[in-house]
């Protein structure tokens, strides 16, 4: 088969003859520069011939080939989310609770040969009231909302429960070229010869590119010439009057130049070895080429050799220009911040292990860059133990990254990862966070979960802090939701057990969760703030704090059935309504307590949630009041209901604090205003 200029490669091929072909391989790897391959290696299905033509030989088609193999572990990638996850347990818990209290209620009903068809009915009203139907949508709502706010930052959420496995991150793989990196070749260094100067090196490497070739290597040289201010000596003293673009045979560049004075010289840039072919003294200073060009490698540059000619016409050995895609500005302070907030920032890249440990080195990363063979061929454990370890890894292939990310996983790692190319989408979609950075293909666009619009690492950031204060929204409800099912869970039964008395009417509980439930939608606008260190659902913290508010809650309810009935000796009818009011109020009052660690007052709600609250709490006070659907209670003991249950609403935010530090004592200080951990930031 015959590959030219703009030829899809249709299938892996092997070259076979032929001078060359350069091929971009961008969609596949992401990187932008484009590949020189030559007889014996392969191109790749998906890329595109921009110079060149071969013959070649198909080895391999469809999802055989390295595009259909990256294809298929993206088939194969599955995972489960910890919301999800969170959202089953918290279920779970409710349900078999409410099976248990219903069980209880039947077993009595019938040693009290009461009917069985009430009974059943009001079993029935418990069973739904227990169910947290609204569970899943409030906390969907809540991260769609989020999702918004995360848009604004130029990070699209292509998959809501990412949000949460954000704010959980706590290791974050990410890509260097175009991410760590500005994807865009720079002068890092120089090696100087025979006396030559900086200057003088630019300058010639300057007369031997082209600005209209386009070419970033070109482009590089150019750019620094300019901001070093020796272009303007090299246009009005020089001129070009023949040039040898460069090509993969020759490996060099060369141009004709007319000083100012008339006279004229040759400069060329290239291939080390190639420039160093050009010299007389070739023998004497090869060693010293040699050495130079080895030193600029272990730093990770790629060496560029420049030479001219003198009046003679006897070239020069001029010096030694270190080509890098050089780190972002943003990037060492953005992996500071990410590292301050409990992410651990690993490197993965197919760049050889000295560019990837000379980056690293340079944005502060670590330099234990290890290769893809250091974990293969290893058992689990082993290789588990060598990739948490690792600062990042070189020479990886799209296998390789996916198979890093499992082994994080496996080790108990919420892992993110980011990437740009078809070869990134496997371990985009295994990641915990899949996240495709700006200017990303778009295979590794539909894997991912989250899109960034804005280049580099800084956006990632805004992402993890946003998520994580919509964590503590999703969080705060979980608790409040948990709570106050499990109080009217708890005194129904306990009422209908020990008292033999419906302290609510069906009709109430209906009431209590159209109202309660719609209102608190409004959390998703709460004020929040976000911890420095990454979120995981504590379910022994979230169900221990929620059933102590619950059972407070029930001791409360309690206490006014007893004022009602023995100190008052009002009607059931009346007692009922005031029991109804006093779930209502006093179970919005919660959400207050629940959206703090510390007291409720270490920072103030959102006008949205406190609005919704009031509105339909004014609602509710009105119904009891003039005795909707229910028996009036007046004006008197509506206010009365108010008082008791500010009053316990306060005791019960000083319980709260004692159950955090009874269900999670290492972190004393979450979501409190005294927290030396929590940052103020606040969404209005």
């Amino acid at each position: 088969m015959r590959v030219r200029l703009g030829v899809i490669v249709p299938a892996d091929i092997k070259l076979l003859s032929g001078d060359y072909v350069l091929i971009d391989e961008s969609a596949l790897t992401g990187e932008s520069m484009p590949v020189e391959k030559h007889s014996a290696d392969v191109a790749y299905s998906g890329s595109i011939v921009r110079q060149g033509e071969m013959n070649g030989l198909v080895i391999t088609t469809g999802m055989n080939t390295y595009l259909g193999r990256t294809a298929r572990l993206v088939e194969e990638a599955q995972t489960r989310s910890h919301f999800q996850k969170a959202v089953i347990k918290i279920g779970d818990y409710l349900i078999v609770l409410a099976l248990v209290l219903v069980a209880i209620i039947f077993l009595v009903a019938l040693f009290r040969h009461e009917s069985m068809l009430q009974t059943l009915q009001f079993a029935l009203i418990l069973t739904v009231a227990a169910i947290p139907a609204a569970l899943p949508a409030v906390l969907s709502v809540t991260m769609a909302v989020g999702a918004t706010a995360l848009a604004k930052k130029e990070a699209i959420v292509s998959k809501l429960v990412a949000i949460e496995e954000m704010a959980g991150m706590d290791v974050l793989c990410s890509d260097k070229t175009g991410t760590i990196t500005q994807n865009k070749i720079t002068v890092g260094a120089l090696e100087l010869f025979e006396g030559f100067k900086k200057n003088e090196t630019l300058l010639y490497a300057a007369l031997a590119s082209r600005e209209d070739e386009q070419d970033p290597i070109d482009d590089a040289i150019i750019a620094t010439v300019k901001k070093g201010g020796e272009s303007a000596q090299a246009d009005h003293s020089y001129k070009v009057i023949d040039f040898t673009p460069f090509d993969p045979v020759s490996k060099r560049a060369v141009a004709t130049v007319e000083g100012g004075d008339g006279t004229c010289f040759k400069v060329a840039k290239g291939a080390p070895q190639a420039i160093l072919s050009l010299v007389d003294n070739k023998e004497a200073i090869g060693k010293e080429i040699d050495e130079r060009v080895n030193v600029l490698a272990a730093k990770g540059y790629r060496p560029l050799g420049i030479a001219r000619t003198d009046a003679q016409e006897i070239w020069h050995y001029v010096g030694l220009i270190g080509l890098y895609d050089s780190p972002r500005e943003d990037s060492a302070e953005t992996i500071k911040t990410a590292q301050a907030m409990g992410v651990r920032v690993k490197m993965v890249t197919g760049d050889h292990a000295a560019i990837a440990k000379e980056i690293a080195q340079q944005v502060n990363l670590g330099t234990t860059i290890m290769p893809a063979s250091s974990f293969l061929d290893k058992s689990d454990r082993e290789a588990q133990r060598v990739v948490e370890d690792a600062d990042g890894f070189a020479q990886v292939f799209p296998e390789h990254k996916y198979h890093i990310v499992e082994l994080l996983q496996n080790r108990g790692h919420i892992v993110g990862m980011t990437g740009d190319g078809v070869n990134d989408a496997p371990a985009l979609k295994k990641a915990d966070a899949g996240i495709a950075v700006a200017g990303a293909t778009d295979a590794a666009k539909f894997a991912a979960d989250i899109v960034l619009t804005r280049p580099g690492l800084s956006v990632i950031i805004d992402a993890i802090k946003e998520s994580r204060k919509i964590f503590q929204r999703m969080n705060s409800y979980a608790i409040y939701r948990i709570a106050e099912t499990i109080r009217v869970l708890l005194f129904i039964t306990l009422s209908i057990l020990v008292f033999n008395f419906y302290p609510v009417t069906a009709i109430m509980i209906v009431l209590l969760a159209v109202l309660n439930d719609g209102a608190i939608l409004s959390i998703a606008y709460d004020r929040t703030r976000y911890s420095n260190e990454p979120e995981a659902w504590n379910m022994k913290m979230v169900l221990g704090v929620a059933s102590v508010l619950g059972v407070a809650g029930v001791i409360a309810s309690f206490g006014l059935f007893y004022l009602g009935e023995h100190t008052f000796h009002l009607s059931r009818e009346v007692i009922q309504s005031l029991m109804y009011l006093k779930l209502s109020v006093a179970g919005h009052l919660t959400i207050f307590v629940t959206r703090t660690r510390g007291p409720f007052w270490s920072f103030r709600p959102a006008p949205v949630l406190l609005g919704a609250v009031i509105i339909t709490q004014l609602v509710a006070t009105f119904i009891a009041v003039y005795g909707l659907f229910m028996a009036p209670i007046g004006w008197g003991w509506a206010l009365a209901v108010w008082v008791y249950a500010i009053a316990w609403f306060l005791f019960n935010d000083r319980l709260k604090i004692a159950a955090y530090r009874i269900f999670d004592p290492y972190h004393p200080g979450f979501l409190t205003k005294e927290s030396k951990k929590m940052k103020r930031v606040e969404v209005q």
